[in-house]
């Protein structure tokens, strides 16, 4: 019952929270820090209180290793939700941190040596031809769109490759990421809760460097249209009711996700993560009317085939759990 509860979670949690982020990038394309920052302090209070045990309870991994796992988690969120500000729409957006397995795939062969089956090479190629496809096919959006001058066509081209290479370099830099994490749970045991508090505590001061920005989102906020919440009735303004729901929402999706961990395979995890992306995917085209072409389409079956392709579901669906891993361990 547990997986099927976590199941839920993930789709409302994660899809919600999707539509929250939409929301609040549409009325102001620049609030990716104070949406970053609200989001880490919320996890960060919540695993002081209820992981932490107030800083009572000792870490199971050595700070000095979270403050390099941190560093990157904090780079890789920031530049995330910052690009949004760079003309990237969000179903882009959407595509192309689905293309993670291309990322981990590269540094795994670099960095850990590792080798893998033909059949993999091939659906990562597929996840790659569909991540061009519709980058290649929103780059021709951006320049018929954006310009009613040359100038002002160009200065808008290069701010969306400059999104381009911001979504690039955190893809990379979380599956170096994920590596990283690989290793110190290899040597010290599997401590997620742990790590996702300590994720989003230390780089707290970090945002310190982006206050002032911070500070004009929330005065921002502040000047937003009234909103009264349904069934409780309080009125508050909208761009705070949005956060909070993408924050709870957040929430939500990283319990749904961390139970499904715990209860099923990685199989089943990936797989679930890849439709609830599918499905955010198509209500950010209907509901918020995004544009989307059959170029787009094309690209988005890519990405989406070549991930099932990938983890090999029709093999693997009646396997269990340790013969997974023994698979795992021959790639």
């Amino acid at each position: 019952m547990r997986p099927v509860f976590a199941v839920g979670l993930v789709f409302a949690g994660c899809c919600s929270n999707v539509i929250f982020l939409e929301l609040l990038a549409r009325a102001h394309p620049g609030c990716g820090n104070i949406v970053t920052f609200v989001q880490f302090l919320f996890i960060a209070v919540e695993g002081f209180l209820f992981e932490a045990n107030l800083g009572r309870k000792p870490p199971a991994i050595p700070i000095r290793y979270y403050a390099i796992m941190v560093t990157m988690f904090f780079t890789v969120s920031v530049v995330n939700n910052y690009a949004l500000n760079l003309n990237i729409a969000m179903p882009l957006h959407m595509i192309f941190r689905s293309g993670s397995l291309i990322a981990n795939m590269i540094l795994g062969i670099i960095i850990l040596k590792k080798r893998y089956s033909m059949f993999k090479y091939t659906s990562i190629a597929l996840v790659s031809a569909g991540i061009f496809i519709c980058t290649f096919m929103s780059a021709k959006q951006v320049t018929v769109q954006s310009g009613l001058s040359d100038k002002d066509g160009f200065q808008a081209f290069a701010w969306w490759l400059l999104g381009i290479a911001a979504l690039t370099f955190a893809l990379l830099m979380s599956a170096r990421m994920g590596i990283f994490q690989e290793t110190l749970y290899r040597q010290f045991g599997k401590h997620s809760k742990e790590a996702l508090f300590y994720n989003h505590a230390l780089p707290l001061p970090g945002f310190i460097f982006l206050a002032s920005d911070i500070y004009d989102h929330f005065v921002l906020f502040n000047k937003s249209e009234l909103y009264q919440v349904p069934v409780i009735g309080v009125t508050m303004p909208v761009m705070w009711f949005y956060l909070l729901m993408n924050v709870v929402t957040q929430y939500v999706c990283i319990r749904g996700v961390f139970i499904l961990t715990t209860e099923c395979t990685s199989l089943t995890v990936t797989l679930v993560v890849t439709l609830r992306k599918f499905v955010s995917l198509i209500f950010s085209i209907l509901y918020f009317q995004n544009q989307f072409t059959m170029w787009h389409w094309l690209g988005t079956s890519f990405v989406f085939i070549g991930t099932l392709m990938y983890t090999e579901v029709w093999k693997n669906l009646g396997t269990t759990k340790s013969e997974l891993q023994k698979d795992d361990k021959k790639d």
